[in-house]
């Protein structure tokens, strides 16, 4: 057994499983070396000791390490010395080899002590499909390389999960959304007839609730929000950029176009609205809008958080501290960062907000985007403002009143700008010509912002017209989206900054990407769209790796490399390195046709699916995400039950080896959005501006609110409570309340914890959006059917999509039984529980049997199995 699959079985009496031979430097080595022994002796020439760098071989080999001869290196000995002084690592470090790793250490030295480039940073190709004794098993590639690994391991593959269980589980992964019994029920029925499954997976790949569910973890990515965050938070209209991302996921964007709008759409070659909309990627950070806010301090915290979140996103990097010094562990410099911000640093952004009056608050660069809701209002404000203007003669008047205010402007006129003091003390024959017009347009601005509206109070006509220009004004301004996109405007020399400071620039540098990586192609232009056609290079080695691996933890809980937010050489080795590898080949240059009548024979696994696609038609085009999603889904290693056995939980706790099917518990958007499906609430409209469910009363109470800004929380009411989980308004500042282990949409997050607290717990038990889920999917039971087994099982379909077990049935009968005893003796308490949430009550309906009923499906609703990847 190997080192990786040893730290995942570890022996009853805790001893090390024998290495394999030679031991690996990736593997075995690097993680030992990283974690105890790079800070000090890695690339940092800060805080290198020695002059020592154990990263490098020839550094290594000269001061520390005689390949082959392990009682002659100073490395095998510093580690087993036993004086303080100098033991290595030294104890004041905090940092401990235990005596296994030593072990591993030796034995690497005198097996020779091979380096070798740290697995992700090679460009990966695509491997063989390897020999399986249970080749009836295998679906589709990926189902090859799982099956060897377990057979390796003298495992085997669980049995197929049941029919309805799987459908549950492919129907929530791909839209979200569970399916409703009459489709459990067409499916069955369906089953029967060869590739039933695939259909059904296809009907999912194009329903629009496809972008829906896949846009989740992407704007997670791009840390989207619908405000700027800080004190005063004000609201922004990057919504329109991720109704962009739902319609180009349902579309299947290749994602490689899919990036490249997102990082350089304004830059293409007669760039269209949407690629420009597409740019808003990396205009969703935070925006600090507070008094004391330095423009330019702010301006640099933005370009930080643009440079770890494209790394983090498209390379799995972790560079944030390269801001301030070489990287402790991975090849990434100082340097390299600057060198790479200076992509983002030709913005014409000030760092600070400033949009105008009311609750919108923007920064330039953005582009207006009126819908057709705001072209009929503004078409009839100005229809309006037109005819009262006419019937005031507000334009003549106002012409004639600023010609009289004119010459009695003098210095001394209160509130008069203090830019045209120096001009107003001048004698008129000495004003320059653009001294003059500076003058004539701050006298007009000032006459029409503070004089005219007092001459237009004391006339009604007058008044009207002024009040409808305001109105029109105001609307514009706080209605009109304004989204904010990317531009590069303004030319910015771009400094390596001393421990990160904006205010102590260093030496100068120009765009590139990092130097450990493979170059850009000549010919690329040297600003984002470079950078963006960089990451697509066949050579990168990273792009494809990342997303195929986040795509795998979206279906199974975990990626094939855990830390999906780090591939750099802390990461993990992937137990599945070749099934990766051969997903980001098939992701970039698909060779499975997705039509099941034109698919390569692999049962015989006689050698790798042909790449040129010569065999069949109907190939996927490239970086097809539709295609990845529908391989994993259909495989026969996604298809696994996911109950475990106590000895394979014993032996692979995590599932690492993927013996069964992934069992993890739903996020909360999902769970709120499955709580409104089933009981028939679900609003699914698609797209548009933000919407307010329900919230605890005051949650925007802790937000400063001033004559200008009202930060009361606007609960929708009507469809829009009932909108999906997408569409919530999220403010920074005070995250939605029901929205538990998600990303708090301040930073870039890839990666999300799965935590288990009472909160979860309180909030799908008592939150007024379950609650009245509950009783709404009651009322549906209770008018499905007079008899009381009927309706329970009714709805227990509606939320698991199967029936009860008798005994479960049983269960839920006496628990119906409790309640109704309960209630009838306490009836406000019943009229209370059937009266939650804004939608109208069941009428005709016997209340205490209703209130009942509710308590039983909310319990449904929190069942393990209801919240739960089964």
């Amino acid at each position: 057994m190997g080192l990786a699959m040893g730290l995942l079985a570890p022996s009853a009496r805790g001893v090390m499983p024998p290495l394999p031979k030679p031991v690996s430097y990736n593997r075995d080595v690097r993680p030992i070396l990283a974690e105890n022994c790079f800070y000090c002796h890695g690339q940092d020439p800060n805080h290198r000791k020695k002059n020592l760098r154990l990263d490098q071989a020839d550094s290594a080999y000269t001061k520390a390490i005689v390949p082959g001869d392990a009682d002659e290196s100073a490395l095998v000995e510093r580690i087993f010395i036993d004086k303080s002084d100098e033991q290595m690592p030294p104890p004041d470090s905090h940092r401990h080899l235990s005596p296994e790793q030593k072990q591993v250490l030796k034995r690497w030295v005198a097996e020779g002590a091979q380096y070798e480039q740290h697995w992700a940073y090679v460009a990966p190709a695509r491997p063989a499909l390897p020999h399986v004794d249970r080749k009836g098993w295998v679906r589709n590639p990926i189902d090859a390389f799982v099956l060897a690994k377990l057979e390796t391991e003298g495992l085997s593959p669980s049995p197929e999960a049941d029919p309805i269980t799987l459908m549950r589980r492919v129907t929530l992964d791909l839209t979200g959304l569970p399916p409703t019994p009459a489709e459990v029920d067409a499916y069955l029925a369906d089953s029967k007839k060869p590739g039933a499954y695939e259909r059904l997976v296809d009907r999912l790949l194009a329903s629009p609730a496809y972008g829906e569910r896949m846009a989740l973890p992407w704007l997670d990515a791009a840390r989207y929000a619908d405000s700027n965050g800080f004190q005063q938070d004000g609201d922004t209209y990057q919504w329109v950029w991720r109704d962009w991302v739902v319609r180009a996921l349902n579309a299947d964007m290749p994602f490689d176009e899919f990036s490249t709008d997102q990082l350089a759409g304004d830059l293409l070659p007669n760039a269209t609205t949407d690629q420009k909309i597409a740019s808003a990627f990396n205009r969703n950070h935070l925006l600090n809008g507070e008094g004391g806010a330095i423009a330019e301090e702010q301006r640099n915290i933005i370009l930080f958080d643009r440079v770890d979140t494209t790394a983090t996103t498209w390379l799995a990097l972790t560079v944030a501290c390269a801001q301030c010094h070489d990287h402790k562990f991975d090849p990434i410099t100082q340097r390299d960062y600057y060198s790479l911000m200076a992509a983002f640093n030709q913005v014409p952004e000030t760092g600070v907000p400033g949009g105008g009056p009311g609750r919108i608050r923007v920064a330039a660069p953005y582009i207006e985007l009126p819908t057709d809701e705001n072209k009929a209002t503004i078409a009839r404000l100005e229809a309006e403002l037109k005819s009262a203007d006419k019937e005031a003669d507000a334009t003549k008047r106002f012409e004639a009143e600023l010609v009289k205010w004119e010459p009695t402007v003098t210095p001394e006129t209160p509130d008069i700008d203090r830019a045209l003091l120096p001009i107003l003390r001048e004698k008129p024959e000495e004003r320059t010509k653009a001294e003059a017009a500076q003058l004539k347009n701050g006298l007009r601005k000032h006459f029409e912002k503070k004089v005219w509206p007092k001459i237009a109070a004391k006339d009604p006509a007058l008044k009207r017209a002024n009040e409808l220009k305001d109105q029109l004004a105001r609307y514009k301004n706080e209605e009109v989206p304004r989204v904010m996109i990317m531009s590069d405007a303004k030319h910015r020399d771009t400094h390596i900054l001393d421990r990160g400071n904006y205010e102590t620039p260093k030496e100068k540098v120009s765009f590139a990407t990092p130097a450990f990586l493979p170059p850009m192609p000549k010919d690329a232009p040297k600003n984002r769209l470079g950078l963006a056609r960089w990451l697509f290079m066949p050579e990168n080695p990273l792009t494809a790796r990342v997303q195929a691996n986040r795509y795998w933890q979206d279906f199974f809980g975990v990626g094939l490399v855990k830390t999906s937010e780090d591939l750099g050489v802390q990461s993990e080795m992937p137990v599945h390195q070749d099934l990766l590898d051969w997903l980001a080949v098939e992701f970039r240059q698909p060779s499975i046709p997705d039509s099941d009548d034109c698919k390569s024979e692999i049962s015989n696994l006689k050698s790798e699916i042909s790449e040129s696609g010569d065999c069949c038609s109907g190939l996927p085009h490239a970086w097809s995400m539709k295609h990845i999603h529908r391989l994993i889904v259909t495989s026969a290693t996604y298809r696994q039950s996911s109950r475990v056995t106590p000895a394979l939980l014993a032996r692979d706790p995590e599932n690492r080896l993927l013996a069964r099917g992934g069992r993890f518990r739903m996020p909360a958007m999902v769970l709120r959005d499955v709580a409104l499906a089933t009981s028939g609430l679900l609003d699914r409209r698609i797209g548009g501006k933000p919407v307010y469910p329900y919230q605890p009363e005051g949650i925007w109470d802790s937000l400063a609110i001033t004559k200008e800004r009202d930060f009361t929380y606007p609960q929708s009411h009507g469809a829009d409570l009932y909108r999906r989980s997408l569409y919530t308004f999220w403010r920074r500042t005070v995250a939605p309340a029901d929205v538990f282990d998600n990303s708090n949409r301040q930073t870039c997050r890839v990666r999300l914890a799965v935590t288990c607290t009472p909160l979860h717990a309180l909030t799908t038990l008592n939150d007024p959006t379950w609650v009245e889920a509950a009783r709404v999917l009651a009322a549906h039971a209770m008018e499905s059917s007079p008899d009381t087994d009927a309706r329970l099982t009714f709805a227990f379909r509606q939320v698991l999509a199967r029936e009860p077990h008798e005994t479960e049935l049983k269960i839920l009968r006496h628990m119906f039984d409790r309640q109704r005893s309960f209630y009838a003796d306490v009836r406000k308490a019943a009229e209370a529980a059937t009266s939650v949430g804004d939608s109208p009550p069941a009428k005709d309906l016997d209340v205490t049997d209703h209130a009942a009923l509710s308590a039983v499906c909310l319990a449904i609703l929190n069942l393990d199995e209801a919240l739960t990847h089964e």
